[in-house]
């Protein structure tokens, strides 16, 4: 006794055709986009050069700054005052010629004076700055 094997409809339904152009649209695109950026490297331009320059060998430093529920500012687990935070930064900024970044953390129950004093102090010399308001414990 044979057995017949039902093929479904669906398979049969199923057009490739769509799928082979979306493929070839593809593999037309990254060959051009590769192309393209292989071009911009062969130009022949003398690039400048400096005598006296150095390279980055490692990563800025972020400055964190902990604000705790009464306002006071410490800095690597050191209590400053707002003038010796912002001698802090000042030097920070200087040793950080691209651009130094502060973090702020800050007691969700701190006055919001305190918060808005350290970004003050980093908008006045120029730090960007992130804020974020940590829980008891963190």
């Amino acid at each position: 006794m044979a057995i017949q094997v039902n093929r479904g409809r669906v398979l049969g339904a199923l057009s490739m055709t769509p799928l082979i152009d979306v493929v070839f649209l593809l593999l037309i695109f990254f060959l051009v986009a590769s192309r393209l950026s292989q071009e911009d490297r062969e130009l022949d331009i003398p690039l400048p050069s400096a005598a006296n320059a150095m390279p980055m060998t490692a990563e800025p430093q972020e400055l964190i700054v902990n604000i705790d529920d009464q306002g006071a500012i410490f800095v690597d687990s050191r209590y400053l005052q707002p003038d010796e935070f912002e001698s802090l930064l000042r030097q920070a900024i200087v040793d950080n010629p691209l651009g130094q970044s502060v973090i702020i953390r800050a007691d969700r129950r701190v006055p919001l004076q305190a918060p808005v004093d350290v970004m003050d102090t980093c908008m006045k010399l120029g730090a960007t700055y992130s804020l974020s308001i940590a829980e008891e414990g963190s």
